[in-house]
């Protein structure tokens, strides 16, 4: 199996402090990266974002301008779902890797991170989505798995999100079977059901209910 860590790139040296801002305005212009590692003595530093070498003046060192570094990265043992967050906060499409002495090892580029998510049971494997919705003192991760698994299903991946100051959201992706009795569970476990399922035997009578009552309305 695939591992984060062989998406490592080492195609582009890291610039150096001693180097100048043209350089770095070079490489922008040939790479299309928001951010580009900065390195001195071999230890990472800092990144330095496309939109801030612009503004420099060219004949400059780039250690002059230490002060605009944004410093950013992960490890190389960091989870992937950390290394996409990581992606997300600094709205970067490049993220260093360093060991745990900060010596530069690489960089992840976003397009490759995507690619290994898109690899992942959550995405490949065919399974249904549910959407459940509870007060963030009230739910729990254990007590979700355990709805799932003792409706004989099984989860293929779960997060949250989306959570306010008291309601979270759980997104829960679950092995093909008996959708509808899972639902009904998690309704008995005070789970409200923000996504639509087809499946959904509570909503589907509720919805005849209604259509006959509007048709006893229009007699």
């Amino acid at each position: 199996m695939t591992e984060i860590s062989d998406y490592i790139i080492k195609e582009i040296n890291p610039l150096c402090t001693d180097e100048s801002i043209e350089t770095a305005q070079d490489l922008f212009l040939e790479f299309p990266y928001s951010h580009f590692p900065i390195v001195e003595n071999g230890i990472y530093i800092g990144c330095i974002g496309a939109h801030d070498v612009e503004l420099l003046d060219h004949d400059m060192k780039i250690g002059d301008f230490r002060y605009t570094f944004e410093r950013f990265f992960v490890r190389k043992d960091t989870m992937w779902l950390d290394v996409l967050e990581v992606f997300a906060k600094n709205e970067t499409n490049l993220v260093p890797v360093l060991d745990n002495d900060n010596n530069y090892l690489g960089y992840y580029e976003m397009d490759d991170i995507i690619r290994f998510f898109h690899e992942t049971p959550f995405l490949r494997e065919e399974g249904g989505i549910l959407i459940v919705e509870k007060g963030a003192e009230e739910y729990s991760m254990s007590e979700i798995s355990q709805i799932v698994e003792t409706n004989n299903a099984r989860i293929l991946g779960m997060f949250i999100s989306k959570a306010e100051m008291d309601r979270v959201q759980i997104t829960v992706k679950i092995s093909l079977g008996g959708l509808n009795e899972i639902i009904q569970t998690f309704r008995r476990y005070n789970y409200e059901i923000v996504s639509e399922h087809q499946e959904d035997a509570y909503l589907n009578n509720l919805k005849d209910r209604s259509d006959y009552l509007d048709k006893y309305l229009n007699i």
